[in-house]
């Protein structure tokens, strides 16, 4: 009989391990403590909860690397990517799902799925034997992360993470905000006008950088240090490291016209994108804050267009963590001091949903294999999903890791000369051969059909 494979965590590479190791015929049980045990950000129970942005980024599989990423997980018939595609929002170029049928449907498959189990409640201790996965993300809980610790010998790194405001579109004051995706694009209409601009002009700009450091901020506890992910920096943290730093970030005025001013530059535009299919919630792109409550939503109300704002949710911040992996997973993302233990998720160092995926995606398939007695290797680092592993199990320098998105600087170098004006024939060269090397090694499986 063939032995059952455990996956403590249903977020995004839990689900996705599941289905993957479910697929190629293996059991699989996912031990998730929510709604029982909750944490700081999720709202629900449901598989896969997207708890900061609605966006898996750029959908483009030819110049950008997440956008290969997407590929790739698409190729090998990933969950997360084709219940993605489902309940897509328009979004230009990028990738927006609808997050809470999303959650759903990534729920029902699997709790449909014959060879899936999932079981409520928290598992507290390393197991000692049979197979697992550890794919908790980046808010494990207390005594997890105690036991990973102690196991471990050394302390989990930490980083600070912080959620978006969710605003109300019928509160949304249209005279001065309009529909447009930066440099209009999108292959439809619908989505070269996907995002809302609320533009500033320099005065405005300055009393919001003045309002927004002399808010009060969410304090840390006693122990507790403050090291952002680059990525998902507050915007608070922002303004601090600079007042030109939003107008260069988030709030950059580039590739817009505001159709009721057109003669006039904005100096700055604070950008929302559709969180819902409704069209009815709308997530502030980039504002991430770890402001208090009060002081958010009277700095968030100076921006043009959004005076009269209702929210469905204020931003928030919250302790993240994850492994110092290069020194503490092999190259297959098992934990060295016990190899029946597998890593995955934002807890191995990756960030963002869909690296988070990706890294469910290749455990559940290395898991699985093992189990079948037909062991597979690592993608190669040719690919998205490899240079990933690549990076996070030995390629990044231990005393200085980060939490890291896909990137093509993670790949090995093509030979490819001419700059940056051939930016564009490099990034095709670098997925291309991604994408041949990817069904190269998906060819290694014998993946059974997936349950409808």
């Amino acid at each position: 009989m063939t032995q059952t494979l455990h996956i403590i965590g249903g977020g995004m590479a839990g689900a996705e391990a599941a289905w993957q190791a479910a697929n190629m015929g293996v059991p699989v049980v996912i031990h998730e403590m929510r709604p029982a045990v909750g944490t700081f950000a999720h709202r629900t129970g449901s598989l896969a909860e997207m708890v900061c942005s609605n966006s898996f980024r750029s959908d483009d599989d030819e110049q950008n690397a997440v956008g290969l990423l997407h590929w790739e997980m698409r190729a090998a018939n990933g969950l997360i990517m084709q219940t993605a595609d489902q309940h897509a929002l328009p979004a230009g170029g990028a990738l927006a799902v609808d997050r809470d049928p999303f959650a759903e449907t990534v729920t029902a498959r699997l709790r449909a799925h014959p060879l899936v189990r999932v079981e409520p409640g928290e598992i507290a201790e390393l197991p000692d034997s049979g197979h697992w996965i550890i794919a908790t993300g980046p808010l494990t809980s207390g005594a997890l992360a105690d036991a990973i610790a102690a196991e471990t010998g050394r302390e989990a790194l930490a980083f600070f993470d912080a959620i978006a405001p969710i605003v109300h579109f019928d509160s949304v004051d249209l005279s001065k905000a309009w529909f447009q995706s930066r440099y209009d694009k999108g292959e439809t209409e619908e989505q070269r006008t996907a995002y809302l601009n609320c533009p500033m002009d320099r005065d405005t700009y300055e009393a919001f950088i003045d309002a927004l450091l002399a808010a009060h901020k969410a304090e840390f506890k006693p122990g507790e240090t403050a090291g952002y992910f680059d990525g998902c920096l507050p915007i608070e943290v922002m303004a601090e490291r600079g007042r030109e730093t939003l107008r260069h970030g988030p709030m950059k005025p580039v590739g817009l016209t505001n159709p009721h001013q057109p003669d006039v530059k904005a100096h700055a535009i604070v950008q929302l994108r559709r969180d819902n299919a409704l069209g009815t919630l709308y997530n502030i792109v980039g504002f991430q804050t770890k402001m208090k409550y009060g002081a958010q939503t009277e700095v968030l109300r100076m921006i043009p267009g959004l005076e009269n704002a209702r929210f469905a949710r204020l931003g928030g911040i919250h302790r993240n963590t994850f492994l110092n992996s290069p020194t503490l997973l092999d190259g297959e993302m098992r934990l060295r001091s016990r190899p029946h233990v597998r890593f995955a998720g934002q807890i191995t160092g990756v960030e963002g949903y869909v690296e988070s995926a990706a890294m469910g995606l290749l455990a559940g398939r290395l898991a699985a294999s093992e189990i079948l007695g037909r062991p597979v290797s690592a993608p190669p680092p040719e690919t998205a999903t490899g240079a990933l592993v690549t990076h996070i199990t030995g390629g990044a320098e231990a005393k200085t890791f980060q939490p890291m998105n896909v990137n093509f600087g993670l790949f090995p170098p093509v030979d490819l000369k001419g700059g940056r004006r051939n930016r564009p024939a490099r990034y095709k060269a670098y997925t291309d051969r991604a994408k041949a090397a990817w069904q190269d090694w998906l060819g290694h499986f014998t993946v059974g059909k997936a349950a409808e």
